[in-house]
């Protein structure tokens, strides 16, 4: 597996934790950070386009890093 096929999986398991957020009552501050996480994923996205993949990597790994803490907050794994 390159490491595009894996930024590309890494998105889509994102895409899973984002989906298991929605079912939770968050704060204010979580929305927040929902939506840097979705910045980062966005983010991205565009670098990997620009065949920038270690930086597409980092953000990624950054997103899921703010879904993670959000899902173990609320006891979601």
């Amino acid at each position: 597996m390159d490491c595009n096929e894996r930024i590309l999986i890494d998105i889509e398991k994102l895409d899973e934790s984002f989906e298991k957020v929605e079912s939770i009552k968050l704060s204010q501050e979580e929305k927040e950070i929902i939506k840097r996480a979705e910045n980062y994923k966005e983010d991205c996205k565009y670098y990997l386009e620009k065949g920038d993949e270690l930086t597409s990597f980092g953000c990624i790994t950054y997103a899921h890093g703010l879904i993670d803490a959000i899902l173990l907050n609320h006891h979601i794994n």
